[in-house]
């Protein structure tokens, strides 16, 4: 008789996402997009358009982020399969706009003339984190990937 030696997908619950990966990058995606929407937010918006789409992406992210914490924390989820390809979904939409949000903020940040000013500070620092972001959110993909494989 044939045995099934495979190891299932598990989500953790609780302070379990505090301690497996990849739920463990649930709180440098909070750091790094909250800095990104904070550097944003602070400087001034010029062009309007590339600077809306960063604010956007990155209060969209940090907010749903948040919510779907709360979501693994308090185990809604049912370790069913279905939540471990959303998972994956989410994370890999939300790379794909932070890496939008970056090239575009980066772009803008490029234009600006005076290179000592305050504006171009906080930009560059928010082109920093925003890449640091999207990796993360990368990463994170990856891994739910690899995870939902698993169940």
């Amino acid at each position: 008789m044939a045995h099934n030696t495979g190891t299932m997908g598990n989500l953790p619950s609780g302070i379990g996402i505090c301690t497996t990966i990849p739920d463990i990058l649930y709180v440098p995606e909070l750091i790094f997009g909250g800095l990104v929407w904070i550097l944003v937010a602070c400087t001034l918006v010029v062009p309007h358009n590339p600077q809306g789409w960063v604010m956007f992406v990155s209060l969209f992210c940090f907010i749903m982020t948040f919510i779907w914490v709360v979501v693994f924390a308090c185990g809604v989820h049912q370790n069913k399969g279905r939540w471990a390809a959303a998972d994956f979904i989410y994370h890999g939409i939300a790379a794909f706009f932070y890496l939008s949000a970056s090239v575009a903020l980066a772009r803008v940040t490029l234009e600006i003339t005076d290179s000592n000013s305050r504006n171009y500070k906080l930009d560059v620092s928010a082109v920093v984190f925003s890449y640091v972001a999207t990796l993360l959110y990368f990463f994170h993909t990856i891994l739910s990937a690899i995870r939902w494989k698993s169940f």
